[in-house]
């Protein structure tokens, strides 16, 4: 079985991160999605809002699991016998740091590392952005699922 994660913090899941998902889960017979933890950030969405968004937006696909990690991702990926991690890139200034990421992560582990290119629609997207567009109001529709939407808006009204 052949197996990769994606991982992030999907705070929240975007369009962007779909497109990297349907690509891995066309490449792979098994793809995690695995939303990191990390303690030091505050998110809009809690990690169990996150993972439950993902598993409904990615359901068509039927090879994708999502589940929570707090740790490395190296670690994740030998409890789970995963030997790749995808990664979308949507600029150079990506590519710097995530180079870094995958040398590292082969010398710790031997796990390999697969950049896919971002689909240009999505090269300038980051969960961050969307939030703060939406947060003044702007239309954020084409950048998440109908879904994501719907729940980011009713989010948004309570802060």
């Amino acid at each position: 079985m052949r197996r990769a994660v994606c991982p992030g913090s999907f705070d929240p899941i975007t369009n962007g991160h779909l497109d990297i998902i349907a690509r891995a889960s066309s490449l792979y017979d098994e793809v995690y999605v695995a939303v990191m933890i990390n303690q030091a950030k505050k998110g809009l969405f809690e990690i169990e809002e996150r993972i439950d968004l993902i598993r409904q937006v990615t359901a068509e696909y039927g090879n994708v699991r999502v589940e929570s990690f707090h740790g490395l991702l190296v670690d994740f990926c030998k409890q789970r016998e995963i030997p790749a991690i995808v990664k979308g890139l949507r600029a150079v200034s990506d590519f710097d740091y995530e180079l870094q990421m995958a040398q590292m992560n082969n010398g710790l582990s031997g796990v390999e590392t697969l950049f896919i290119p971002t689909n240009p629609t999505y090269s300038f997207l980051s969960s961050s952005l969307v939030k703060e567009v939406a947060t003044w109001g702007g239309d954020v529709s084409h950048l998440v699922p109908p879904l994501v939407l719907d729940v980011l808006t009713e989010r948004l009204k309570k802060h």
